[in-house]
């Protein structure tokens, strides 16, 4: 218990001093929570060690955003954004991942490997990229409406990914293995039964919930409503952001979404605050110490490479052409879904440890990169981007 408490004074003092420097010297606070977890992590000053515990339960703040994105989302809105999420999804993650395939197979990488690490390269920042789009506050843009729909599409494609990645294995895949239609149908059958929990249930449990007036018992329920959901998500291969979100739109017709809101933000905000502080601790300078020029390359290569098939897509997606630029380097990150592929990849002996931690180092880095880019963007392309009336 002493030593919980002693790591949550790090993350606090940690954040509450590198947080503000960045904010005051214009990188913004995600860098701010980037360079605080580098600092306090194993290769820094050694403060916090168990990374992989941190950023697992770090997710949750990722969990807990989706949740709200969710509960402003009702159903017709969901409906209309039909094109944003299937179309404008689909063609961003085909185009990114095959441009980023081409290359690797030109540098004569085997193609299993070239398709595993372009897909999961593919994926960009959930956290990220809605963190920056509701501080500008651009989610009902244009710009923030094709943003948003291509990362939910990105979220429904762990289980094609997921049961992908077994097959691109040395060998047969094992009996035990379970086929990717059984997972889809599975998937499926979860899903429905969370619609009609959402539909014919859930409302009828908070009534009786908020009749006892006690209000921490409701946050709780709020709490077990969106955690339980995204943890059922994640047994059936569905990511647990998009089973938070699909919590959240079930709630957005209920008369507590308001009330579920206000509770749930505080956590929202500090367990995602949590995640970039873990996202910095998880960088491995030991692999960046013995490639350093490898690293660099791979990081300059995706970061441009996604950046530039964004610039060209934007104008498919309705970006106005004032916002290219921002929308380009926006999605230009790796995201947090790339560890779960590449931890599914290497389980599936697709790709080996080595190349395993020197992907998940480009990915952390590439992180760095955005908050960086869209400094230089605002200050010296378009200073004025969060006002353009779009």
């Amino acid at each position: 218990m002493t030593k919980l408490l002693i790591d949550v004074v790090i993350f606090l003092v940690s954040a509450l001093i590198a947080v503000p420097l960045a904010t005051r010297l214009g990188f913004g606070a995600i860098l701010g929570y980037l360079i605080a977890g580098v600092i306090i992590g194993p290769w820094v000053l050694r403060l916090v060690t168990d990374v992989d515990a941190i950023l697992h339960f770090s997710e949750l703040g990722i969990v807990l955003m989706m949740f709200v994105i969710g509960l402003e989302m009702h159903v017709d809105k969901l409906w209309a954004m039909r094109r944003s999420i299937f179309g404008y999804g689909a063609m961003q993650m085909a185009t990114c991942a095959l441009v980023l395939a081409v290359v690797f197979l030109s540098f004569g990488t085997p193609w299993r490997v070239a398709l595993t690490g372009a897909l999961a390269l593919a994926l960009s920042s959930t956290a990220m990229v809605i963190a920056e789009l509701q501080e500008r506050r651009l989610m009902d843009m244009p710009t923030g409406r094709a943003g948003f729909g291509i990362l939910l599409f990105q979220d429904m494609a762990a289980i094609p990914l997921i049961a992908l990645l077994p097959l691109l294995g040395p060998g047969a895949v094992e009996p035990a293995a379970e086929p990717g239609w059984l997972l889809v149908i599975k998937a499926l059958a979860v899903l429905g039964a969370v619609v009609l929990a959402g539909r014919y249930l859930l409302d009828v449990a908070m009534r009786l919930i908020a009749a006892t007036g006690v209000r921490e018992i409701f946050t709780a329920f709020a709490l077990l409503w969106v955690i339980g959901i995204a943890l059922l998500m994640e047994s059936v291969h569905l990511s647990m952001s998009l089973g938070a979100f699909v919590a959240g739109v079930l709630l957005a017709d209920s008369k507590f979404r308001h009330e579920i809101e206000v509770d749930i933000a505080p956590f929202k905000g500090l367990l995602l605050g949590l995640f970039f502080i873990a996202v910095g601790m998880s960088i491995d300078f030991g692999v960046l110490a013995r490639e350093p020029a490898r690293v660099a390359a791979v990081v300059l290569a995706l970061v441009g490479i996604k950046a530039i098939a964004q610039w060209f897509l934007a104008n498919r997606f309705e970006v106005p052409a004032s916002q290219r630029a921002y929308f380009a380097i926006l999605l230009s990150q790796g995201g947090e879904f790339a560890f779960v592929v590449l931890a599914t990849a290497l389980a599936s002996r697709v790709i080996d440890q080595r190349l395993s931690s020197l992907v998940t180092l480009v990915v952390a880095l590439s992180m760095f990169t955005t908050p960086l880019l869209l400094l230089a963007q605002r200050r010296f392309w378009q200073p004025h981007v969060a006002d353009d009336p779009i």
